[in-house]
């Protein structure tokens, strides 16, 4: 396995880690001000993300890591991984066994087919291209010394 791979896998878990702790964050019932400001909420949000994380990169290593290419296939196993660590993470609530962990790996897949869509955007790649272009070229400008 190469080092592309390894850089790839590491964007991919940390990208794995962000979803679902936001949908997490989102899904979770009341989601005032002070539910988002609560440790112990961040505490189970992350605890979802980084075993969603673990969960995918796990996946990657095998065939099935396919399935992270397509936009749909993506968004789809993502939502089941998310269902999995939050009911991992956390007992369900909402009255149904599980009830939490479904809709917080329903709204992770849908924020995953969300961010794709932003992400394939022409518009949205050429500027971020002509933002760190740009950083790109100042940073590696030589500095001039009076």
């Amino acid at each position: 396995m190469g080092v592309v791979d390894w850089k790839l896998r590491a964007r991919v878990f940390i990208q794995r880690i962000t979803q679902p702790t936001c949908a997490c964050m989102l899904s979770m019932t009341a989601p005032t001000f002070a539910n988002l400001a609560s440790l112990v909420h961040w505490k189970i949000a992350l605890q979802t993300g980084i075993g969603t994380g673990i969960l995918a990169l796990l996946l990657s290593f095998t065939p099935l890591g396919r399935l992270f290419a397509g936009r749909y296939s993506n968004a789809a196993v993502m939502g089941v991984l998310t269902a999995g660590a939050d009911a991992w993470s956390h007992p369900g609530r909402f009255q149904v066994a599980y009830g939490e962990a479904l809709l917080t790996g329903l709204v992770s897949g849908l924020l995953v087919l969300a961010s794709s869509f932003v992400i394939d955007d022409p518009r949205v790649r050429r500027a971020w291209s002509r933002l760190w272009g740009k950083r790109a070229a100042r940073d590696s400008a030589p500095a001039e010394h009076p």
